[in-house]
């Protein structure tokens, strides 16, 4: 046989950011690919809404877990009471994330530092902790980076340097981890329809550059964004590591 298996049939997801957006979204496949996945986030609320979902629609297990992603002792803690509860993790998606849009002349620290903690320090440490739980059995990590890493796009300056890093950071850990059987590769979506993108993507005159520079010449949608998560938990991507998978319509190929 060679058809590698995409079910994750068996394994425990853990997803930051799991209540909105590509977050939920990631959340939500892993269960219909047969995960159970631990939300983790601040708003306990959204995350009620989406362990709903997993358990009722869909009968597998959800973990409603409130942390805020900045706070390292608050993600060590819920990343370690995954483990006390299902005794494993097989997948952490390090998904939570912000933006402010700042020309890079006027970027004050303050955006800097929250930026830098939200996108890239929680995501290090949050793989710092599940790699240490991975160890001893193998596991794959799951950056969720962005094509502002890849390509240098207005008032980005700080995001774009974030998710650079962020890419980068992937594939040292991959480096460091494939003797531990730890997989650890990267997303770069562009534009896709979220709540956070919501307001932008109303504006014709935004959306029509966006498709200019994108040759499938359309928005993302959240379920073509899943997909490549799926295949990078699963055993379908038994041997990629250190990679990031652009999801952007081949924006990269094209610029901006």
């Amino acid at each position: 046989m060679f058809l590698p298996s995409f079910s994750l049939e068996g394994k425990t997801a853990a997803v930051t950011g799991a209540g909105k957006g590509i977050g939920r979204a990631i959340a939500i496949g892993f269960a219909e690919a047969g995960a159970d996945v631990a939300l983790i986030a601040r708003t306990v609320q959204d995350l009620e809404e989406v362990k709903k979902i997993i358990e009722k629609d869909i009968g597998r297990t959800a973990y409603v877990l409130q942390a805020d992603v900045t706070n390292r002792m608050e993600l060590a803690a819920a990343l370690h009471q995954i483990k006390e509860q299902t005794g494993r993790i097989d997948t952490l998606v390090n998904n939570a994330g912000m933006n402010i849009r700042t020309r890079a002349l006027e970027v004050r620290e303050e955006e800097w530092d929250q930026i830098m903690n939200t996108n890239l320090k929680s995501a290090f440490f949050a793989s710092q902790e599940a790699g240490k739980i991975m160890k001893e059995t193998g596991g794959t990590i799951i950056n969720i980076a962005s094509v502002a890493g890849h390509t240098a796009l207005p008032t980005g300056a700080v995001y774009g340097s974030s998710k650079a890093a962020l890419m980068h950071i992937t594939r040292i850990l991959a480096y460091e981890w494939g003797a531990y059987d730890i997989r650890v590769n990267a997303l770069g979506p562009w534009y896709f329809e979220t709540p956070l993108t919501e307001k932008l993507l109303e504006d014709k005159e935004y959306v029509d550059k966006l498709l200019a520079v994108t040759p499938l010449n359309r928005i993302g949608r959240l379920p073509e964004l899943v997909g490549p998560a799926v295949f990078l938990a699963s055993e379908a991507s038994r041997y990629v590591t250190g990679q990031t998978l652009m999801v952007d319509g081949g924006m990269t190929i094209h610029g901006f």
